[in-house]
């Protein structure tokens, strides 16, 4: 029988939790993404605190005029530089089980571009 498409993102997903597992030195970025909206948060995996997070539904993001890809972008300048603020410089990348394209690329394009290391 075939998987159904959570399934399968499901799969994935535990896929890339094994080899992107956060620390304190090293969080991990993990991304959400519904079909209007989409999260990032960093979160450290040994305590399980989430760090920082932003999303296309916080306030300054959401008055933005554009494209879900576009606002993707801007999601990711966004928690880089609260992450930056914080003092996180350098962090692993945990798609969540969706294709590295579109949204999700653009995501992390954004927040290479405002300074995170991945």
């Amino acid at each position: 029988m075939a998987l159904s498409k959570t399934d399968r993102r499901q799969r994935i997903k535990n896929r890339i939790r094994k080899v992107a597992h956060g620390t304190a030195t090293t969080p991990r970025l993990s991304v959400f993404r519904s079909n209007k909206e989409i999260y990032a948060q960093i979160v450290n995996d040994e305590t399980g605190v989430t760090l920082v997070a932003a999303s296309s539904r916080d306030k300054d993001i959401q008055s933005a005029q554009g494209t879900k890809i576009e606002i993707a972008a801007l999601v990711g300048k966004s928690i880089a530089e609260k992450a930056l603020q914080s003092g996180i410089d350098t962090i692993r990348f945990d798609r969540g089980g969706y294709l590295y394209h579109g949204r999700v690329k653009s995501l992390a394009a954004g927040a290479r571009e405002a300074g995170l290391k991945f």
